[in-house]
């Protein structure tokens, strides 16, 4: 699915005018009908069918029916709801995606690992900072290294050895880093056979 505003339509019901353009900026101006509310809408939107619906609840809230447009078909639409700080980080996500998309259309990744890797830590290291955090570096690296060596695991059908390889580490370093982080280990009946 295309992010263009000739293909996607959203509509981002927030009264914080950052929100709104976030979405406007992601999305190109077209595609993003912004309002405060649903009650604020004109009669003709509210006729128009969204892709996408983005709504802010106000704290205290959670009954996200009330704040949405009775015409919004939820079996067709895609619907975020959430604080506004919550909206703000999916603006952000869906801003990465239609940087994606539009790299794609030019034939090239516009989002490369180190981008969106940088954009997640962006978020938790501000959390971890604003809580009195300290020892993000090994933190941080036990939290990539973990799935790294499960996803190499799975690829290599737990084979420990081919897995080393794939991954650039010593089998022993590897065993040890499988034993410390608790990575659960399933072999297959061959790669068991192999190893023996």
């Amino acid at each position: 699915m295309s992010l263009t505003s000739s293909v996607f339509s959203l509509l981002v019901l927030s009264g914080d005018p950052d929100i709104q353009s976030q979405f406007k900026q992601a999305f190109k101006d077209a595609s993003v009908t912004a309002a405060k509310d649903a009650s604020t809408l004109p009669k003709d939107v509210m006729r128009r069918t969204f892709d996408a619906v983005i709504v802010e609840l106000k704290p205290g809230s959670s009954d996200r029916a009330t704040a949405m447009p009775p015409h919004i078909d939820l079996a067709h639409t895609m619907v975020i709801t959430g604080s506004r700080t919550v909206l703000k980080r999916a603006s952000k996500f869906m801003h990465l995606l239609a940087r994606q998309n539009s790299g794609r259309a030019n034939g090239k990744d516009a989002l490369s690992l180190e981008d969106y890797l940088e954009w997640k830590m962006g978020d938790f290291v501000k959390g971890m900072r604003n809580g009195s955090g300290r020892n993000l570096h090994p933190m941080l690296i036990t939290a990539i290294e973990r799935p790294l060596i499960t996803r190499a695991l799975q690829e290599t059908k737990g084979n420990q050895i081919q897995a080393a390889e794939l991954l650039g580490l010593n089998r022993n370093t590897l065993r040890k880093k499988i034993h410390d982080l608790h990575i659960p280990v399933k072999r297959s009946r061959t790669a068991q056979a192999r190893e023996v």
